[in-house]
Protein backbone atom coordinates (compact mmCIF):
# COMPACT_ATOMS: atom_id res chain seq x y z
CA UNK A 1 0.00 0.00 0.00
CA UNK A 2 1.28 2.76 -0.76
CA UNK A 3 -0.17 5.36 1.23
CA UNK A 4 -1.56 5.77 4.85
CA UNK A 5 -4.45 7.62 4.19
CA UNK A 6 -7.11 8.10 1.46
CA UNK A 7 -9.57 11.00 1.26
CA UNK A 8 -13.01 10.47 -0.89
CA UNK A 9 -14.63 13.15 -2.76
CA UNK A 10 -18.53 12.32 -1.53
CA UNK A 11 -20.48 12.58 -4.91
CA UNK A 12 -19.47 11.52 -7.92
CA UNK A 13 -16.75 9.25 -6.35
CA UNK A 14 -18.68 6.82 -3.25
CA UNK A 15 -22.17 7.46 -5.02
CA UNK A 16 -23.87 8.88 -7.92
CA UNK A 17 -26.11 11.49 -6.93
CA UNK A 18 -26.48 13.30 -10.15
CA UNK A 19 -30.13 12.79 -9.93
CA UNK A 20 -30.46 14.70 -5.88
CA UNK A 21 -28.31 16.73 -7.03
CA UNK A 22 -30.20 18.42 -10.18
CA UNK A 23 -33.22 18.04 -9.08
CA UNK A 24 -32.76 20.60 -5.92
CA UNK A 25 -31.10 23.21 -8.20
CA UNK A 26 -34.64 23.02 -9.81
CA UNK A 27 -36.34 23.26 -6.97
CA UNK A 28 -34.30 26.45 -5.84
CA UNK A 29 -34.67 27.92 -9.37
CA UNK A 30 -38.49 26.89 -8.96
CA UNK A 31 -38.70 28.92 -5.17
CA UNK A 32 -36.86 31.97 -6.57
CA UNK A 33 -39.27 31.95 -9.45
CA UNK A 34 -37.00 31.52 -12.02
CA UNK A 35 -36.41 29.42 -15.34
CA UNK A 36 -34.15 26.76 -15.24
CA UNK A 37 -30.77 26.29 -16.46
CA UNK A 38 -30.52 24.22 -19.68
CA UNK A 39 -29.56 20.60 -19.05
CA UNK A 40 -25.74 21.00 -20.25
CA UNK A 41 -25.29 24.09 -17.39
CA UNK A 42 -27.29 22.14 -14.94
CA UNK A 43 -24.18 19.44 -15.33
CA UNK A 44 -21.78 21.81 -14.83
CA UNK A 45 -23.42 22.02 -11.21
CA UNK A 46 -22.31 19.19 -10.64
CA UNK A 47 -19.23 18.62 -8.41
CA UNK A 48 -18.20 22.23 -7.70
CA UNK A 49 -19.64 24.31 -4.52
CA UNK A 50 -22.75 25.20 -5.38
CA UNK A 51 -22.74 29.14 -4.01
CA UNK A 52 -20.24 29.57 -6.57
CA UNK A 53 -21.50 27.66 -9.11
CA UNK A 54 -24.53 29.84 -9.01
CA UNK A 55 -23.11 32.96 -9.42
CA UNK A 56 -20.47 31.75 -11.86
CA UNK A 57 -22.62 29.64 -13.86
CA UNK A 58 -26.38 31.32 -13.77
CA UNK A 59 -24.62 35.01 -12.66
CA UNK A 60 -26.18 35.12 -9.13
CA UNK A 61 -25.11 37.84 -6.84
CA UNK A 62 -23.72 36.66 -3.13
CA UNK A 63 -27.34 37.11 -1.73
CA UNK A 64 -28.88 35.31 -4.21
CA UNK A 65 -26.31 32.51 -4.56
CA UNK A 66 -26.76 32.46 -0.45
CA UNK A 67 -30.87 32.00 -1.16
CA UNK A 68 -30.16 29.50 -3.35
CA UNK A 69 -28.13 27.66 -1.62
CA UNK A 70 -30.99 27.53 1.23
CA UNK A 71 -33.82 26.85 -0.77
CA UNK A 72 -31.05 23.52 -2.68
CA UNK A 73 -31.15 22.27 0.59
CA UNK A 74 -34.21 22.61 1.94
CA UNK A 75 -34.94 19.76 -0.85
CA UNK A 76 -31.82 17.98 -0.66
CA UNK A 77 -31.64 17.71 2.81
CA UNK A 78 -34.55 15.70 2.90
CA UNK A 79 -35.16 14.05 -0.36
CA UNK A 80 -32.86 14.44 -2.93
CA UNK A 81 -30.05 12.89 -0.96
CA UNK A 82 -31.28 9.65 -1.22
CA UNK A 83 -32.11 10.05 -4.61
CA UNK A 84 -28.81 8.59 -5.00
CA UNK A 85 -27.16 5.38 -5.78
CA UNK A 86 -23.11 3.71 -4.47
CA UNK A 87 -20.91 3.53 -7.22
CA UNK A 88 -20.46 -0.15 -8.47
CA UNK A 89 -17.14 -1.86 -6.70
CA UNK A 90 -17.06 1.68 -4.28
CA UNK A 91 -18.16 -1.05 -1.44
CA UNK A 92 -15.19 -3.78 -1.87
CA UNK A 93 -12.89 -0.91 -2.42
CA UNK A 94 -13.81 0.49 1.46
CA UNK A 95 -14.08 -2.83 2.68
CA UNK A 96 -10.36 -3.54 1.43
CA UNK A 97 -8.90 -0.62 2.60
CA UNK A 98 -10.21 -0.71 6.30
CA UNK A 99 -9.19 -4.95 6.98
CA UNK A 100 -5.79 -3.37 5.81
CA UNK A 101 -5.73 -1.10 8.84
CA UNK A 102 -6.19 2.35 6.00
CA UNK A 103 -6.79 5.66 7.78
CA UNK A 104 -10.10 6.59 5.51
CA UNK A 105 -11.77 9.90 5.32
CA UNK A 106 -14.31 11.98 3.29
CA UNK A 107 -13.88 15.24 2.33
CA UNK A 108 -17.12 17.09 0.60
CA UNK A 109 -18.45 20.41 0.27
CA UNK A 110 -21.79 19.08 0.95
CA UNK A 111 -22.44 19.64 5.09
CA UNK A 112 -20.97 17.27 7.11
CA UNK A 113 -24.43 16.55 8.47
CA UNK A 114 -26.08 15.67 5.24
CA UNK A 115 -22.80 14.07 4.30
CA UNK A 116 -23.08 11.54 7.52
CA UNK A 117 -26.62 10.94 7.34
CA UNK A 118 -25.73 9.74 3.34
CA UNK A 119 -23.49 7.62 4.64
CA UNK A 120 -25.36 5.78 7.16
CA UNK A 121 -27.95 5.39 4.65
CA UNK A 122 -25.73 3.60 2.43
CA UNK A 123 -24.70 1.70 5.14
CA UNK A 124 -20.61 3.52 3.95
CA UNK A 125 -20.43 5.48 7.09
CA UNK A 126 -18.35 2.37 9.25
CA UNK A 127 -16.11 2.22 6.99
CA UNK A 128 -14.55 6.10 7.72
CA UNK A 129 -12.37 7.06 10.49
CA UNK A 130 -13.71 10.95 9.99
CA UNK A 131 -15.84 12.78 7.47
CA UNK A 132 -15.31 16.49 6.88
CA UNK A 133 -17.94 18.98 5.04
CA UNK A 134 -18.57 22.43 6.19
CA UNK A 135 -20.71 22.91 9.64
CA UNK A 136 -24.17 24.44 8.75
CA UNK A 137 -23.62 27.62 10.95
CA UNK A 138 -19.83 28.09 9.32
CA UNK A 139 -19.62 31.28 7.76
CA UNK A 140 -18.05 31.50 5.31
CA UNK A 141 -17.33 27.98 3.97
CA UNK A 142 -14.38 26.59 4.28
CA UNK A 143 -12.31 25.42 1.17
CA UNK A 144 -11.70 22.04 -0.37
CA UNK A 145 -7.75 22.33 0.80
CA UNK A 146 -8.77 22.86 4.43
CA UNK A 147 -11.74 20.28 4.31
CA UNK A 148 -8.93 18.12 3.13
CA UNK A 149 -6.47 19.31 6.23
CA UNK A 150 -8.89 18.37 8.25
CA UNK A 151 -9.59 14.88 7.09
CA UNK A 152 -6.04 14.04 7.55
CA UNK A 153 -5.45 15.51 11.09
CA UNK A 154 -2.42 13.03 11.81
CA UNK A 155 -0.48 14.67 8.30
CA UNK A 156 -0.31 10.99 7.19
CA UNK A 157 0.64 10.32 3.36
CA UNK A 158 -2.10 10.23 2.02
CA UNK A 159 -4.24 10.65 -1.89
CA UNK A 160 -7.17 12.42 -2.33
CA UNK A 161 -9.79 10.85 -4.71
CA UNK A 162 -12.16 12.90 -6.58
CA UNK A 163 -13.83 13.54 -9.93
CA UNK A 164 -13.31 17.27 -10.40
CA UNK A 165 -10.04 18.76 -10.85
CA UNK A 166 -10.89 21.08 -8.00
CA UNK A 167 -10.41 18.05 -5.42
CA UNK A 168 -6.96 16.96 -7.21
CA UNK A 169 -5.94 20.58 -6.84
CA UNK A 170 -7.03 20.97 -3.16
CA UNK A 171 -5.16 17.53 -2.66
CA UNK A 172 -2.02 19.53 -4.30
CA UNK A 173 -1.91 22.21 -1.81
CA UNK A 174 -2.20 19.73 0.82
CA UNK A 175 1.01 17.66 -0.38
CA UNK A 176 -1.17 15.12 -1.30
CA UNK A 177 -1.43 12.94 -4.00
CA UNK A 178 -4.63 12.60 -6.43
CA UNK A 179 -6.63 10.04 -8.22
CA UNK A 180 -9.17 11.12 -10.66
CA UNK A 181 -12.37 9.24 -10.08
CA UNK A 182 -13.36 9.54 -14.41
CA UNK A 183 -16.25 7.47 -13.18
CA UNK A 184 -17.55 10.59 -11.80
CA UNK A 185 -18.41 13.80 -12.65
CA UNK A 186 -15.40 15.31 -14.48
CA UNK A 187 -13.22 14.89 -17.50
CA UNK A 188 -9.73 13.66 -18.04
CA UNK A 189 -8.68 16.96 -19.52
CA UNK A 190 -9.32 19.44 -16.40
CA UNK A 191 -7.25 17.14 -14.33
CA UNK A 192 -4.42 16.85 -16.60
CA UNK A 193 -4.23 20.78 -16.52
CA UNK A 194 -3.90 20.75 -12.31
CA UNK A 195 -0.91 17.85 -12.85
CA UNK A 196 -2.61 15.13 -12.09
CA UNK A 197 -1.11 11.77 -13.20
CA UNK A 198 -3.53 9.04 -12.06
CA UNK A 199 -6.90 8.12 -13.43
CA UNK A 200 -9.29 5.55 -12.72
CA UNK A 201 -12.21 4.65 -15.31
CA UNK A 202 -14.05 2.45 -12.55
CA UNK A 203 -13.57 1.80 -9.03
CA UNK A 204 -11.64 -1.05 -9.44
CA UNK A 205 -8.82 1.09 -11.24
CA UNK A 206 -7.99 2.22 -8.30
CA UNK A 207 -6.46 -0.84 -6.83
CA UNK A 208 -3.29 -0.51 -9.07
CA UNK A 209 -2.84 3.02 -7.87
CA UNK A 210 -2.81 2.14 -4.82
CA UNK A 211 -0.28 -0.62 -5.02
CA UNK A 212 -2.78 -3.20 -3.81
CA UNK A 213 -4.84 -6.16 -5.21
CA UNK A 214 -8.51 -6.21 -5.69
CA UNK A 215 -9.35 -9.55 -3.11
CA UNK A 216 -11.72 -12.09 -5.52
CA UNK A 217 -15.66 -10.95 -4.26
CA UNK A 218 -17.37 -13.31 -2.02
CA UNK A 219 -20.70 -14.96 -2.89
CA UNK A 220 -23.82 -14.30 -0.61
CA UNK A 221 -26.72 -16.26 -1.42
CA UNK A 222 -30.44 -14.70 -0.10
CA UNK A 223 -33.76 -16.50 -0.80
CA UNK A 224 -37.39 -15.67 0.42
CA UNK A 225 -40.17 -18.31 1.20
CA UNK A 226 -43.27 -17.94 3.03
CA UNK A 227 -46.74 -19.20 2.03
CA UNK A 228 -48.71 -17.99 -1.01
CA UNK A 229 -49.76 -14.20 -0.43
CA UNK A 230 -46.46 -13.15 2.10
CA UNK A 231 -45.39 -11.01 -0.34
CA UNK A 232 -41.98 -13.22 -1.32
CA UNK A 233 -41.90 -11.84 -4.87
CA UNK A 234 -42.46 -8.02 -3.92
CA UNK A 235 -40.10 -7.98 -1.05
CA UNK A 236 -37.39 -10.23 -3.18
CA UNK A 237 -37.50 -7.35 -5.62
CA UNK A 238 -37.28 -4.57 -2.93
CA UNK A 239 -34.49 -6.14 -1.38
CA UNK A 240 -32.49 -6.64 -4.49
CA UNK A 241 -33.19 -3.17 -5.27
CA UNK A 242 -31.86 -1.81 -2.19
CA UNK A 243 -29.05 -3.69 -2.25
CA UNK A 244 -28.24 -2.30 -5.64
CA UNK A 245 -28.36 1.28 -4.45
CA UNK A 246 -26.27 1.12 -1.71
CA UNK A 247 -23.23 -0.83 -4.03
CA UNK A 248 -24.01 -4.30 -4.26
CA UNK A 249 -23.31 -6.87 -7.43
CA UNK A 250 -26.90 -8.47 -7.34
CA UNK A 251 -28.91 -10.58 -9.06
CA UNK A 252 -32.05 -11.63 -8.47
CA UNK A 253 -34.11 -14.59 -9.64
CA UNK A 254 -36.80 -16.93 -8.75
CA UNK A 255 -38.39 -20.66 -8.95
CA UNK A 256 -39.32 -22.19 -10.55
CA UNK A 257 -38.10 -20.38 -13.45
CA UNK A 258 -34.51 -18.48 -13.44
CA UNK A 259 -33.24 -20.27 -17.00
CA UNK A 260 -34.90 -20.80 -20.47
CA UNK A 261 -35.76 -24.05 -19.11
CA UNK A 262 -37.18 -23.74 -15.57
CA UNK A 263 -39.74 -21.03 -16.76
CA UNK A 264 -40.82 -23.71 -19.35
CA UNK A 265 -41.09 -26.14 -16.69
CA UNK A 266 -42.60 -23.55 -14.49
CA UNK A 267 -45.75 -23.32 -16.95
CA UNK A 268 -46.86 -26.36 -16.52
CA UNK A 269 -46.37 -26.82 -13.08
CA UNK A 270 -48.75 -23.75 -12.72
CA UNK A 271 -50.82 -24.16 -15.28
CA UNK A 272 -54.71 -24.83 -14.01
CA UNK A 273 -55.18 -27.42 -17.01
CA UNK A 274 -52.72 -29.47 -15.57
CA UNK A 275 -55.08 -30.70 -12.41
CA UNK A 276 -54.65 -34.25 -13.04
CA UNK A 277 -50.67 -34.18 -12.58
CA UNK A 278 -49.19 -36.68 -9.88
CA UNK A 279 -47.66 -35.25 -6.67
CA UNK A 280 -44.19 -36.94 -7.78
CA UNK A 281 -44.44 -35.58 -11.15
CA UNK A 282 -44.68 -32.65 -9.24
CA UNK A 283 -41.79 -32.88 -6.77
CA UNK A 284 -39.56 -33.73 -9.87
CA UNK A 285 -40.61 -31.15 -12.25
CA UNK A 286 -39.48 -29.06 -9.02
CA UNK A 287 -36.72 -30.48 -8.55
CA UNK A 288 -35.58 -30.32 -12.17
CA UNK A 289 -35.99 -26.97 -12.77
CA UNK A 290 -33.60 -26.60 -9.73
CA UNK A 291 -31.20 -28.35 -10.86
CA UNK A 292 -30.98 -26.31 -14.12
CA UNK A 293 -31.23 -23.17 -11.74
CA UNK A 294 -28.45 -23.79 -9.77
CA UNK A 295 -26.07 -24.80 -12.29
CA UNK A 296 -26.97 -22.75 -14.62
CA UNK A 297 -27.55 -19.28 -12.69
CA UNK A 298 -27.10 -19.57 -9.52
CA UNK A 299 -23.18 -21.33 -8.60
CA UNK A 300 -22.08 -19.22 -11.57
CA UNK A 301 -23.09 -15.61 -9.88
CA UNK A 302 -22.11 -17.08 -6.69
CA UNK A 303 -18.76 -17.77 -8.01
CA UNK A 304 -18.59 -14.33 -9.62
CA UNK A 305 -18.78 -13.15 -6.07
CA UNK A 306 -22.45 -11.83 -6.38
CA UNK A 307 -25.13 -11.62 -4.26
CA UNK A 308 -28.32 -13.77 -5.43
CA UNK A 309 -31.92 -13.33 -3.83
CA UNK A 310 -33.98 -15.59 -4.63
CA UNK A 311 -37.84 -15.81 -4.64
CA UNK A 312 -38.37 -19.51 -3.06
CA UNK A 313 -35.37 -22.18 -3.13
CA UNK A 314 -35.45 -25.54 -2.34
CA UNK A 315 -37.58 -25.45 1.43
CA UNK A 316 -40.53 -24.33 -0.40
CA UNK A 317 -40.52 -28.16 -2.30
CA UNK A 318 -39.98 -29.49 1.14
CA UNK A 319 -42.74 -27.18 2.80
CA UNK A 320 -45.27 -27.39 -0.35
CA UNK A 321 -44.66 -31.41 -1.75
CA UNK A 322 -43.40 -32.73 1.48
CA UNK A 323 -46.31 -31.70 3.77
CA UNK A 324 -48.58 -30.42 1.65
CA UNK A 325 -48.89 -33.11 -1.00
CA UNK A 326 -48.48 -35.59 1.71
CA UNK A 327 -45.19 -37.17 0.07
CA UNK A 328 -42.69 -36.57 3.14
CA UNK A 329 -40.28 -34.42 3.56
CA UNK A 330 -37.08 -36.96 3.68
CA UNK A 331 -38.61 -38.27 0.30
CA UNK A 332 -38.64 -34.80 -1.18
CA UNK A 333 -34.92 -33.73 0.22
CA UNK A 334 -33.69 -36.77 -1.72
CA UNK A 335 -35.67 -36.66 -4.48
CA UNK A 336 -33.84 -32.74 -4.20
CA UNK A 337 -30.66 -33.78 -3.40
CA UNK A 338 -28.49 -33.81 -6.54
CA UNK A 339 -30.51 -30.78 -7.77
CA UNK A 340 -29.00 -28.50 -4.89
CA UNK A 341 -25.80 -30.16 -4.94
CA UNK A 342 -24.84 -28.58 -1.57
CA UNK A 343 -26.05 -25.39 -2.71
CA UNK A 344 -27.96 -23.82 0.12
CA UNK A 345 -28.66 -20.37 1.28
CA UNK A 346 -26.48 -18.43 3.37
CA UNK A 347 -29.76 -16.91 4.58
CA UNK A 348 -33.34 -17.46 3.97
CA UNK A 349 -35.88 -14.39 5.12
CA UNK A 350 -39.33 -16.36 5.94
CA UNK A 351 -42.07 -14.29 5.41
CA UNK A 352 -45.03 -14.61 8.09
CA UNK A 353 -48.43 -14.12 7.37
CA UNK A 354 -51.65 -16.14 8.33
CA UNK A 355 -52.36 -18.66 5.01
CA UNK A 356 -55.85 -17.40 4.89
CA UNK A 357 -55.12 -13.53 5.10
CA UNK A 358 -52.16 -14.65 2.45
CA UNK A 359 -54.66 -16.38 -0.17
CA UNK A 360 -57.22 -12.94 0.45
CA UNK A 361 -54.33 -10.55 -0.19
CA UNK A 362 -54.54 -11.20 -4.09
CA UNK A 363 -58.50 -13.02 -4.14
CA UNK A 364 -60.17 -11.27 -7.27
CA UNK A 365 -56.76 -9.68 -8.14
CA UNK A 366 -55.71 -12.07 -10.31
CA UNK A 367 -56.29 -15.89 -11.57
CA UNK A 368 -55.27 -18.30 -8.88
CA UNK A 369 -52.68 -20.65 -10.01
CA UNK A 370 -52.66 -24.47 -9.87
CA UNK A 371 -51.15 -24.35 -6.21
CA UNK A 372 -53.07 -21.25 -5.13
CA UNK A 373 -55.85 -23.66 -5.68
CA UNK A 374 -54.83 -26.59 -3.30
CA UNK A 375 -57.21 -25.68 -0.42
CA UNK A 376 -57.17 -24.45 2.79
CA UNK A 377 -55.82 -27.57 4.20
CA UNK A 378 -53.24 -27.24 1.96
CA UNK A 379 -52.03 -24.07 2.80
CA UNK A 380 -52.16 -24.65 6.35
CA UNK A 381 -50.28 -28.22 5.98
CA UNK A 382 -47.71 -26.11 4.04
CA UNK A 383 -47.41 -23.35 6.65
CA UNK A 384 -46.81 -25.48 9.53
CA UNK A 385 -44.49 -27.45 7.81
CA UNK A 386 -42.63 -24.16 7.36
CA UNK A 387 -42.10 -23.40 10.91
CA UNK A 388 -40.89 -26.83 11.64
CA UNK A 389 -37.93 -26.42 9.31
CA UNK A 390 -37.15 -22.94 10.57
CA UNK A 391 -36.87 -24.42 13.77
CA UNK A 392 -34.11 -26.48 12.37
CA UNK A 393 -32.15 -24.12 10.59
CA UNK A 394 -30.01 -21.03 11.66
CA UNK A 395 -30.21 -19.69 8.33
CA UNK A 396 -33.93 -18.55 8.61
CA UNK A 397 -34.79 -15.22 10.06
CA UNK A 398 -38.47 -14.66 10.41
CA UNK A 399 -40.32 -11.34 9.39
CA UNK A 400 -44.10 -10.47 9.91
CA UNK A 401 -45.15 -9.51 6.34
CA UNK A 402 -48.88 -8.30 8.29
CA UNK A 403 -47.67 -4.34 7.97
CA UNK A 404 -47.07 -2.26 5.06
CA UNK A 405 -44.15 -3.29 2.27
CA UNK A 406 -42.28 0.04 3.19
CA UNK A 407 -42.04 -1.50 6.98
CA UNK A 408 -41.75 -4.89 6.20
CA UNK A 409 -39.03 -4.10 3.72
CA UNK A 410 -37.32 -1.94 5.77
CA UNK A 411 -36.68 -4.93 8.53
CA UNK A 412 -36.25 -7.46 5.92
CA UNK A 413 -32.72 -4.97 4.92
CA UNK A 414 -31.75 -4.61 8.55
CA UNK A 415 -32.22 -8.37 8.96
CA UNK A 416 -29.55 -8.96 5.89
CA UNK A 417 -27.16 -6.27 6.68
CA UNK A 418 -26.83 -7.98 10.23
CA UNK A 419 -25.98 -11.09 8.58
CA UNK A 420 -23.69 -9.18 5.77
CA UNK A 421 -21.89 -7.87 8.73
CA UNK A 422 -21.69 -11.10 10.59
CA UNK A 423 -19.84 -12.59 8.25
CA UNK A 424 -17.34 -9.32 7.64
CA UNK A 425 -18.69 -9.21 4.10
CA UNK A 426 -18.97 -5.53 2.56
Amino acid sequence: MKYQAVIFDLDGTLTESSLGVLNGIRYAFDKLKLEHPDEATLRRYLGPPLHQSLMEFSGFTPEQATLGQDYYREYYDVTGAYENMVFPGIRLLLHTLKNLGVYLSVATHKTMQTSIEVLKAFDLYRYFDTVQGPLIEEDPEPDKAELIRRANPGGLKAVMIGDRASDASAAHQNGHDSIAALYGYGHKEEFEKVGTTMFAECADDIYALLGIEKPKPKGFFISFEGNDGSGKSTQAKLLAEHLRQTGHDVLLTREPGGTRVGERIREILLDRDNNDMEDLTEAMLYAAARAQHVRQVILPALEAGKTVVSDRFVDSSIAYQGAGRGLGIDLVRQINAPAVENCLPDLTVFLKLDPEVGMKRFSGSREADRLELAGEEFHQAVAEAFEKIITTEERFVTVSSKGSKADTAKTVYEQVLARLNERDLP
